[in-house]
C-alpha cells in the first residue's frame, strides 16, 4: 500500500461504501495489511460470503484493491488491501457517520479501558482552525511501531455544533 495516499470522500460510491458499519470494520482490519477473504472472515467472526459482498462494494468505490495473488490448490487466492492510508473530506452524510460510529463502538467494546472524550467548547474561528491543525498534525505524524506491536485505533473529530437556543 502507498502509505502516503489520502482518499477524499466525495462520490456517491464512497458514501454508499461507508454507510455500513461492517465495511468500516473491514477497512479497520485491512489497516493491518493485506488479507484474504478467509483471513478477514476469521478475524471478524463473519461468513466468507458476507466479507466478499462488502469487499466488492469497497472495491467498486475504489477504497479496496487487490494487493497480490497467490496460487493455491483450487485456484488463485487474492489478498486485499486498503487503497488509502487515510480518509479525508466532508462526510456530512448522516448514514455514513452513523455507520462509522457503530463500527467504532464495536471496536471500543473490545477495549477494557478506552480513552474517549466529548467536550463542547466555545472557540473563535481562529482557535478552531488552530485546534484542527494541531490535531491533524498530531495524528498524521504519529510514528508506527513494528508489526509485532499491538494496534490502536485513533478517532479524532472537530465539528461545529449547530446554533441552538440556550
Amino acid at each position: 500500500m502507498n502509505h502516503e495516499t489520502e482518499l477524499e470522500v466525495r462520490t456517491p460510491a464512497h458514501f454508499k461504501a461507508l454507510a455500513h458499519p461492517f465495511r468500516h470494520r473491514l477497512l479497520f482490519a485491512l489497516g493491518s495489511g493485506p488479507a484474504t477473504i478467509s483471513q478477514l472472515a476469521t478475524g471478524l467472526g463473519a461468513a466468507k460470503g458476507t466479507v466478499a459482498h462488502h469487499l466488492k462494494v469497497l472495491t467498486e468505490a475504489g477504497m479496496v484493491r487487490t494487493a497480490h495473488t497467490r496460487q493455491v490448490r483450487g485456484g488463485t487466492e487474492q489478498y486485499h488491501e486498503r487503497a488509502f492510508r487515510r480518509l479525508t473530506g466532508e462526510t456530512g452524510d448522516a448514514g455514513a457517520t452513523t455507520a462509522l460510529f457503530g463500527a467504532v463502538a464495536e471496536e471500543l467494546a473490545g477495549d477494557p479501558d478506552p480513552l474517549l472524550h466529548l467536550r463542547h467548547l466555545r472557540l473563535t474561528p481562529a482557535q478552531a482552525e488552530r485546534l484542527r491543525s494541531t490535531l491533524d498534525t498530531l495524528v498524521g505524524e504519529a510514528e508506527e511501531a513494528g508489526p509485532d506491536q499491538p494496534r490502536y485505533g485513533v478517532l479524532v473529530s472537530l465539528y461545529r455544533r449547530p446554533d441552538r437556543p440556550s
